[in-house]
């Protein structure tokens, strides 16, 4: 059997890929097969965290407009990730996966607090921790919470599962002769603007020296496939 290419990894899955073509809500099908794959790379010894975004419930200040306070939509915001971990882990829990969810924000009721030593200490026992609340932070992007978590957990890369396959010139949507990049360096995407993810994200993980990988959730066996080392996505690194 092919040796995975990572031994511990951070998953960042979007809000809305988990509301699969309905944009909004959970579709329970997507998360499905989400979490059957993530239990495939922990059966294959990979140590996974996860940090889930929230948009498919509020997007923050994009859902407020100019009608709310910046961080009481943050806030907001930092509750719908909740919703997405408890989600999560129940149905990875169904597929027989030990799972913690850990929350920036303290709701004891529901969730651990968030302790470095404690998450580490879950990956090590082979357990799938899942980070709710983003960095805890108004103005912090849940991109910006996966960087975070990844440094602190020492992970050997960060795996972005979004609802594009890759990093482009440009828009795809918008403009047909955009280019797929195989790789490119985190100065390039600063300085080109690219919205792979915002800035304060993209330079913590070129401070941190972490690999990126961004490929499309559309398909979530490319999970698996980008643990075990094939050429998915776009990766981001170091010059």
């Amino acid at each position: 059997m092919t040796k995975p290419q990572y031994k511990r990894v951070l998953i960042k899955i979007s809000g809305e890929a988990l509301a699969g073509a309905a944009s909004r809500g959970l579709d329970f099908g997507v998360i499905g097969e989400v979490c059957h794959v993530i239990k495939k790379c922990a059966d294959a010894g990979v140590q996974v965290g996860v940090v889930v975004g929230g948009g498919n419930f509020w997007r923050g200040v994009k859902d407020g407009g100019d009608k709310m306070e910046r961080t009481r939509a943050d806030h907001m915001g930092m509750l719908a990730t909740t919703l997405n971990c408890l989600a999560l882990a129940d149905v990875m829990e169904q597929a027989g996966l030990e799972v913690r969810v850990q929350t920036a924000i303290e709701m004891r009721a529901i969730a651990e607090p968030y302790i470095r030593s404690r998450a580490i200490r879950h990956l090590e026992k082979g357990r799938v921790v899942i980070f709710g609340c983003g960095t805890g932070n108004p103005f912090f992007s849940t991109d910006t919470a996966a960087v975070l978590r990844a440094a602190e957990i020492d992970a050997d890369a960060i795996l972005l599962a979004k609802n594009i396959d890759g990093v482009y010139s440009a828009d795809p949507n918008k403009d047909p002769s955009a280019v797929k990049y195989d790789t490119i360096t985190y100065d390039e995407i600063l300085a080109q603007h690219l919205e792979v993810m915002d800035s304060t994200a993209t330079s913590l993980s070129m401070d941190n020296k972490i690999p990126v990988i961004l490929f499309a959730l559309k398909d979530p066996e490319n999970i698996y496939r980008v643990v075990m080392g094939e050429k998915i996505g776009t990766i981001v690194k170091e010059a």
